[in-house]
């Protein structure tokens, strides 16, 4: 065994920019390529926006404009603006900024002086200006690095803050910011600061009643069992109803920020919810029975907050304050008193939420029996079938990370046939990537009750296998992606799949998880060079490229690639498509349009994107027969 020198030559010093360069996981999370919500991407805009954001809490400024352009992220407040003299400090020396004066920033959301460096860092090309009473400092970067620090200038623009900025493509490799996202992220800005615009490429986000409003916008009153309670206080908000859906949906923030993954006020609202209905009604209800159906958003200011991660997502803090009552306290006492004021006041609601209770407790014991003798069979098929095959970061020991870690860097691939599963299988990364294997097609379960997942063995092995049959934290895979077939058969299993996760773990939906892998429709190669392509477009390209004689291979089944091929759509850059619901999107209305009875409206749809399919084949006929006009007249003038 060779030795391993340790002395002062090993001993490295990293400035900020390298630091952050080197582990930018440690300041924004994952990387990715825009596809998921918490990419790095949309972090670093969420970094901008939140000195935007304290800006308006502590008064000044009442619009925010957000411009993205070709990768290109623009975000402009009109607040008190960056103090001038310190305008390239703030967004180049670590721990430097205003937010360590509790005074200014009492309950701000980033406290540690690290946001902007961290988007500057990480960035091809980034620029700040600000702009106080009549003067504008400008300075602009490229990854870290200061090249241009201009001059103080006069200007007639108003007070506040421009920050420019593009992220690093080699960082952030094939990156594409989604619409829907960032209208999701300024969206949820606007719910928490009632009054503040948000302008973001010609839409406008605007709230008055706060998370009333995003209850409101995230259901429809039809399909909620009673009208939204929403209760308001010093430093909490709360909203909440309960549905007819499955599932427990919720929406937590502090201070002005998304906490997709709960933590401390979250856990809180939920024992509060539960403990403030028993002592209500008197009686012991099962939390299960209580929380079924629930949709709610809690929203708290925290002083000086902690937590678990430098993306935010986590609430870590016990106390609400240096001199406060802990979280917990804090959300049940707030309940205790407005949740049991409001009940009594409102039978009406009292009586429709108690009968919602009864009818989950009811729906819960009937499927009791089902359950456990389904469970038994999914241990048994799974021990002998071996329709999951799983990834080893479960299993190993060695590796001490929690479990919700090691699931961060998992994949499961939900496909059908033994010639795809084995592709994927053969093809997969052992230590991240999982294969669950469907035998023909899943039951089309729109419409139908939970029971059917247990009854139908299918439905039933595959909640198993992800975990997901008790809670949506249980899930042992960050993304779940359906892999099928780019076929009509395939295109079959996609929509039946997606009806059973849309009808009893949307969830799981909401939370980014479930995404549609895409794979090359077609090969298109010739002796030198391989173009593998994902629409016919691409396909048209790849021809042109080549300038001669292609061979031109349709891929119409998972199975038709080899799993050499495979590696390549299946690794760190696959193109994965997430499956997003929209702020206004209706579950009910969407799943029966597609998935209920052949109506005409239906019918039209079909017709007139079949009318579009054969318009792509007739201009992909004429580009074929226009690229054999033009070899042919080269092979002409060759032969004179």
């Amino acid at each position: 065994m060779s030795k391993v020198t340790y002395n002062e030559d090993n001993i490295r010093h990293l400035d900020w920019r390298e630091h952050i360069r080197m582990r930018p996981g440690m300041y924004i999370g994952k990387l990715g390529d825009g596809s998921s919500a918490d990419d790095g991407i949309y972090v670093l805009l969420k970094e901008v926006l939140d000195n935007c954001i304290d800006e308006y809490v502590m008064g000044f400024g009442k619009e925010i404009d957000v411009q993205i352009h070709d990768g290109v992220v623009e975000v402009r407040d009109y607040g008190r603006g960056i103090p001038l003299g310190k305008v390239v400090a703030c967004v180049s020396q670590i721990n430097t900024g205003g937010k360590y004066d509790s005074k200014a920033f009492k309950k701000s959301v980033g406290l540690n002086g690290v946001g902007t460096k961290a988007v500057n860092a990480l960035s091809d090309y980034f620029k700040v200006q600000s702009v106080r009473e009549g003067k504008a400092k400008v300075a602009e970067f490229n990854i870290g690095d200061l090249i241009k620090d201009h001059r103080l200038a006069k200007t007639k623009e108003g007070n506040g803050t421009l920050v420019v900025f593009k992220p690093d493509p080699t960082v952030f490799k094939n990156y594409r910011f989604r619409a829907e996202y960032v209208e999701s992220q300024l969206w949820n800005y606007a719910y928490l600061n009632s009054g503040l615009k948000l302008h973001f490429n010609g839409k406008t986000m605007y709230s008055r009643k706060g998370l009333l409003d995003l209850l409101s916008n995230k259901t429809q009153k039809e399909n909620l069992r009673y009208p939204i309670i929403h209760l308001v206080g010093e430093d909490i908000e709360v909203a909440l109803s309960h549905g007819n859906h499955y599932g427990e949906q919720y929406y937590s923030f502090v201070n002005g920020q998304n906490t997709t993954q709960g933590g401390t006020h979250l856990n809180a609202f939920k024992e509060s919810i539960v403990k403030t209905v028993r002592d209500f009604y008197g009686k012991n209800y099962d939390a299960k029975d209580i929380r079924a159906s629930i949709v709610a958003a809690i929203s708290v200011r925290v002083e000086e907050p902690v937590f678990e991660s430098q993306t935010k997502t986590k609430l870590g803090s016990n106390d609400i304050g240096p001199k406060g009552p802990t979280v917990r306290t804090f959300v049940n006492d707030f309940l205790k008193k407005e949740l049991d004021n409001y009940l009594h006041k409102n039978e009406a609601v009292a009586k429709e939420l108690q009968r919602r209770i009864q009818q989950s407790e009811r729906e819960r014991k009937e499927i009791a029996g089902i359950k456990k003798l389904a469970n038994a069979r999914a241990k048994k098929a799974n021990l002998h079938n071996k329709k999951l095959r799983d990834c080893r970061v479960h299993f190993n020991d060695s590796n001490r990370k929690s479990p919700e870690e090691k699931r961060m860097k998992t994949t499961v691939f939900i496909t059908e046939g033994d010639s795809a599963s084995g592709s994927i299988t053969k093809a997969r990364d052992v230590q991240t990537q999982a294969v669950f294997s469907l035998r023909g097609k899943p039951l089309n379960c729109f419409g139908m009750t939970k029971k059917i997942v247990y009854q139908n063995e299918e439905l039933n092995l595959l909640q198993h296998a992800l975990n997901i049959e008790n809670d949506l934290e249980d899930l042992r895979f960050n993304q779940v992606v359906i892999a099928t077939d780019a076929d009509v058969d395939g295109m079959h299993i996609r929509l039946l799949l997606l009806t059973f996760f849309l009808q009893f773990f949307p969830d799981l939906v909401r939370s980014g998880h479930l995404y549609i892998l895409q794979t090359p429709l077609f090969r298109v190669r010739d002796k030198r060079k391989t173009f593998y392509c994902y629409s016919e477009t691409e396909k048209q390209d790849a021809i042109r490229k080549l300038r001669g004689k292609a061979e031109i291979t349709r891929f119409k089944g998972l199975g038709e690639i080899s799993p050499n091929e495979f590696k390549d759509f299946i690794n760190e850059n696959m193109r994965l498509e997430p499956v997003v619901l929209q702020q206004d999107t209706e579950l009910d209305e969407l799943l029966a349009y597609y998935m209920g009875k052949n109506t005409p409206l239906r019918q039209k749809f079909i017709i007139e994107n079949l009318r579009i399919e054969l318009d792509e084949i007739e201009d992909d006929i004429e580009i074929a027969e226009a690229m054999g006009e033009e070899k042919k007249e080269e092979m002409e003038m060759v032969g004179a």
